[in-house]
C-alpha cells in the first residue's frame, strides 16, 4: 500500500489560508480535525471552512470528526466531497451503521482511536473500514509529543488488519525524526501539522518526509 502524507490545516496561519495551502499542494491528503468542545477539550472549526478549503485546493479532503454524535452530521459533512470521513470509536454507539453511511455517502470511512482506547472492538467491522487512526497523542490540541507506546499499538494494529486493503493513519506527532519508525511498525498514511507548516519550506519537508 502506498504511503501518503496528510498536512493537519489546524497547524496553518488561517490569516493566509490560500497561501498556505499552496505551500503544501504536494501533500497527498488536507486533514482536518474538527473539533466540538465536547468530545475533546477545545473548538476548531466547522464546515464553512472546509467547504472554503475546497474551493482553493485540488488536493484530497480527510476530515477526523473529533465531535460527538458525528452520524448527525455525515450528509453535511459527505456533501463537500472529501476522500475520507474519520469518527472516533469512542463517539459513537453503531459504528458500524455508522460506517456503513459514510460509504454510502461515497466517501472512505476510518475509524479512529485514542491512545488508551484497546483495538479488539474493531476485529467486527473491519469489511467496513477503509482506514484506522491510531491517535499517538490525546486529541484535541496540535503541537503535543508522540507518545512511544503507540509504537506498539501499531503493530498490533498492523497484525489485526491481516492484510486487508485497510490504511492505518497515525496522527499527533508526527515528523522527520519519528516517520521512518512510525512506517518501520505498520503506518501508511501520516498526520502531521505543527511539523510541516512551521517549516520554512512546507513543500520540502514533505518530500523530506516521504523520502525518510
Amino acid at each position: 500500500m502506498n504511503r501518503r502524507i496528510s498536512a493537519s490545516i489546524l497547524a496553518a496561519d488561517f490569516c493566509r489560508l490560500g497561501a498556505e495551502l499552496a505551500r503544501v499542494s504536494n501533500a497527498d491528503l488536507i486533514h482536518f480535525d474538527v473539533m466540538d468542545g465536547h468530545f475533546v477539550p477545545n473548538i476548531s472549526f466547522g464546515l464553512p471552512v472546509i467547504e472554503a478549503v475546497s474551493r482553493c485546493t485540488e488536493v484530497p479532503l480527510d476530515v477526523h470528526l473529533m465531535i460527538e454524535q458525528p452520524e448527525r452530521y455525515l450528509d453535511a459533512f459527505a456533501a463537500v466531497q472529501p476522500e475520507i470521513i474519520t469518527v472516533h470509536y469512542e463517539a459513537v454507539v453503531h459504528l458500524q451503521r455508522t460506517l456503513r453511511r459514510i460509504r454510502e455517502l461515497g466517501c472512505k470511512a476510518g475509524v479512529s482511536l485514542n491512545p488508551h482506547t484497546p483495538l479488539e472492538g474493531l476485529r467486527y467491522v473491519l469489511d467496513d473500514l477503509d482506514l484506522i487512526l491510531i491517535m499517538t497523542v490525546n486529541p484535541g490540541f496540535g503541537g503535543q509529543q508522540f507518545i512511544p507506546a503507540m509504537l506498539g499499538k501499531i503493530r498490533d494494529c498492523r497484525e489485526l488488519i491481516s492484510g486487508r486493503p485497510i490504511e492505518i493513519q497515525v496522527d499527533g506527532g508526527v515528523s522527520l525524526e519519528n516517520i521512518s519508525r512510525l512506517a518501520e511498525a505498520g503506518a501508511t498514511n501520516f498526520v502531521a501539522g505543527s511539523a510541516i507548516f512551521q517549516a520554512p519550506d512546507p513543500a520540502a519537508y514533505i518530500s523530506q518526509m516521504r523520502s525518510a
